[in-house]
């Protein structure tokens, strides 16, 4: 089996940490769940320490450098979970929806072989309004619309559900797409966006990159976007999908 992460996630477990406030958000959503599957479980970020998790992750690389002492995995897809009906308590998945192939099928199959609560980490595709994108990136505006599912398929598959917004600290510890909006210079490092599947996605991104730090040094950027640096937090289009 290969996946996306074999290839992009080699710092993986370096740089994605969990971000203790998101993580808070995620505990409080699954309530009083005692065994709790972790459906692109990755290399465990965000599973609870105080549950019984299972994990569940199609690549081998994410397994390979899952801590000492995180819950046991299972290699496999979203799409065809090998666990019988109503298996456990709650079912997560965080940021990794828009990987699976065919999301409808994934989102029916936690409901399938969860009891209780699915809790999902994911983004809005119809937000607007990331510096990145709007000014030197349009292409990740493009690829959220063919990414990531629109906010309704999950009240379609799942029913009855919570949408909530989940602003994303300006020091966040997890290296994911938007967590260094108050940080651009981050955007600079290679190694960092290494850890992003939307630049391993959209390939060569050389010129806006070298257009972002033309505009760092010249105070172009702080012109524009300076205001975010009183920000302690920003709503970014992260949301917290919570099914009963």
């Amino acid at each position: 089996m290969t996946a996306t992460y074999d290839t992009i996630g080699i710092d993986y477990a370096r740089l994605r940490l969990p971000d203790p406030r998101i993580a808070a958000r995620i505990e409080a959503a699954l309530g009083d769940a005692r065994t709790v599957l972790n459906v692109g479980a990755g290399t465990g970020s965000y599973e609870p320490v105080d549950r019984a998790v299972t994990a569940l992750e199609p690549s081998a690389e994410m397994i390979r450098q899952r801590p000492v002492g995180t819950a046991p995995a299972v290699q496999g897809v979203a799409e065809a979970l090998p666990f019988p009906d109503q298996s456990f308590d709650a079912a997560m998945a965080v940021l990794t929806v828009h990987h699976w192939t065919d999301q409808r099928r994934g989102l029916a199959e936690l409901r399938r072989v969860a009891r209780g609560s699915i809790v999902i980490l994911t983004y809005d595709p119809a937000f607007r309004g990331f510096w990145l994108a709007d000014d030197y990136l349009p292409a990740l505006t493009a690829l959220d619309e063919a990414k990531m599912p629109s906010l309704t398929l999950y009240r379609e598959v799942l029913g009855d559900v919570r949408i909530e917004p989940v602003p994303i600290p300006h020091d966040c510890r997890d290296g994911f797409l938007c967590a260094y909006w108050r940080r651009p210079a981050a955007y600079l490092d290679p190694r960092l966006r290494a850890a992003m599947s939307s630049f391993h996605l959209i390939g060569d991104v050389s010129e806006p990159i070298a257009r972002l730090e033309a505009d760092l040094a010249s105070g172009t950027w702080q012109a524009r976007h300076g205001h975010l640096l009183d920000r302690e937090e920003l709503d970014l289009g992260y949301r917290l999908v919570v099914a009963g």
